[in-house]
C-alpha cells in the first residue's frame, strides 16, 4: 500500500488530502508542518504511516516534532481533527528493519539502504498513540 492508497482509504478531510498531494509535488502547505527541518522523504513516510495506521481519523492537519538521523526518524506527530488533536510517538528506523530481516551489506553492517528502499515507510519500529493529559477524559 502506498501513499495514494492510504489517502484513498482514509477519512482525511478533502483539504488535508489536497495538502498532501501538494506536498508530494514539493509545494509547502500550512496543513503539514514540522517543528524543525526534516527531509521530505521522512515526512512522507510519517504521513503514510499515519494514514495507514489511523484510517478512521478525519485528519485536517498535522505537525511533526521529530529528529532525523541517517537511518532513523523519531519523535511525535500530532493529527488535528474536528474532535481534537491525536498524538503518536514513533520511531522509523531502516537499520532496525535491516537487522530484523537479517540483511547485511558488503562490510557486514545492517543493510539499511536495502531496507529503506524495499520497505520504505514500513520501517516503523514503534507507533504508539499518546494520551494528552490536557484533552484526556477525566474519570
Amino acid at each position: 500500500m502506498d501513499l495514494d492508497a492510504c489517502l484513498a482509504a482514509s477519512q482525511a478531510t478533502p483539504d488535508f488530502v489536497a495538502a498532501v498531494r501538494a506536498f508530494v509535488s514539493h509545494a509547502e502547505n500550512p496543513r503539514i508542518t514540522t517543528a524543525r527541518f526534516l527531509p521530505r522523504v521522512k515526512i512522507l513516510r510519517v504521513l503514510t504511516q499515519l494514514l495507514h495506521a489511523e484510517p478512521a481519523l478525519a485528519i485536517d492537519a498535522i505537525r511533526i516534532d521529530a529528529a532525523s538521523g541517517c537511518s532513523d526518524c523519531r519523535g511525535t506527530v500530532t493529527a488535528v481533527t474536528a474532535s481534537g488533536p491525536r498524538r503518536f510517538d514513533f520511531v522509523w528506523d531502516c537499520r532496525w528493519r535491516a537487522e530484523q530481516e537479517g540483511w547485511r551489506d558488503r562490510s557486514g553492517c545492517p543493510d539499511q539502504v536495502r531496507a529503506a528502499r524495499e520497505f520504505d515507510w514500513r520501517c516503523f519500529m514503534t507507533w504508539t498513540p499518546l494520551v494528552d493529559p490536557v484533552t484526556a477524559p477525566v474519570h
